[in-house]
């Protein structure tokens, strides 16, 4: 080989070397763990997927996520959480509840957490302060307590001759005694007879529903907790079954056969965490990404559903709708 060509030669391999390094180079893994199961929160992954790439990330491009879910069991959470600390992930997204991050954030200090609850994040410990957040733990909120007293009103104005509602919770949520507290006291304000059933998996929903027909029960109102989600086809088809007015906390409920919900948007939160993920692989701190909080809240009605249950919605809460379905 000539001298000219053996430097030719080698200058071009020099010049591969940076390109071929950086080829090489893993691109970041993001951990998503969540006490639910994936079927039934698959909007919700895509959600997360679409904000993502909103901020210049597409999975499996420039970006790989790592899946875990618990499917409705919390003792699960630690080892799964742990696995993707131990993998170790750039970013770790949290979903359903704030057992998720709360173990995260006792099992690293230095990956950074975004999380979507329904609960208040500063009184779980999660965070320092909303507008603050501190530490590596940052994400959104829906702070789902508040919004039960709006629910027992529309619940009165669709069934105002309605004596005797049941709320359906989670007992081995703690958010969900908290949630459950604020709604019997706006029930009781009303001079209602009130009935709390708890069902902690799949049978107890089936129990629940049976036990019903006896309390003469006209109306149900279902308490924020991730089995719920999860198990959303079960308890609309059981809502039907016994003829039951079910009142919901989100829109996956109505738009899947469900009577009336009303709450904020999960989905939209997952897409603005995808957003915040995307900012922190880009260098962004979760102490200086504030906790977000809906602006929006949706009123969906299922029409269809309410002629099954030969009710007559009032023009009231029609008129209020974000979306009627026929």
């Amino acid at each position: 080989m000539q001298r000219r060509e053996f430097i030719t030669l080698v200058s071009s391999a020099a010049a591969a070397w940076p390109l071929a390094a950086r080829a090489q180079q893993p691109i970041p893994i993001v951990g998503f763990v969540h006490t639910g199961e994936a079927k039934p929160n698959a909007s919700f992954v895509a959600a997360f997927s679409q904000g993502l790439k909103d901020a210049d990330h597409v999975a499996g491009q420039t970006v790989s996520i790592e899946y875990r879910w618990a499917d409705g069991h919390l003792e699960r959470i630690p080892a799964l959480v742990l696995e993707l600390v131990r993998r170790p992930v750039a970013v770790l997204l949290t979903g359903g509840g704030d057992v998720p991050p709360l173990v995260a954030k006792g099992a690293t200090a230095t990956i950074p957490i975004v999380f979507v609850i329904g609960d208040d994040p500063v009184a779980s410990g999660l965070v320092a302060s909303l507008n603050r957040p501190g530490g590596n733990v940052t994400g959104g909120t829906i702070i789902a307590s508040e919004l039960g007293p709006k629910r027992v009103e529309m619940t009165f104005e669709l069934l105002p001759h309605v004596s005797a509602v049941a709320m359906l919770l989670n007992p081995n949520n703690p958010q969900s005694a908290i949630d459950s507290d604020i709604t019997q006291e706006a029930l009781r304000a009303k001079h209602k007879e009130v009935h709390v059933l708890h069902a902690s998996n799949r049978e107890e929903i089936d129990a629940a529903f049976t036990a019903l027909p006896e309390l003469k029960i006209g109306a149900l109102l279902l308490i924020p907790d991730p089995l719920f989600q999860s198990s959303r086809t079960q308890i609309i088809a059981l809502a039907a079954r016994h003829s039951v007015p079910t009142i919901y906390y989100t829109s996956t409920y109505a738009a899947s056969g469900g009577l009336v919900s009303y709450g904020a948007s999960f989905a939209e939160m997952y897409r603005q965490m995808g957003g915040y993920v995307g900012k922190i692989l880009k260098g962004a701190k979760p102490a200086d990404l504030p906790v977000l909080q809906p602006s929006k809240f949706e009123l969906v009605i299922n029409l269809k559903t309410a002629k099954a249950l030969g009710l007559n919605v009032p023009p009231s809460l029609l008129s209020r709708a974000d979306e009627v379905i026929e």
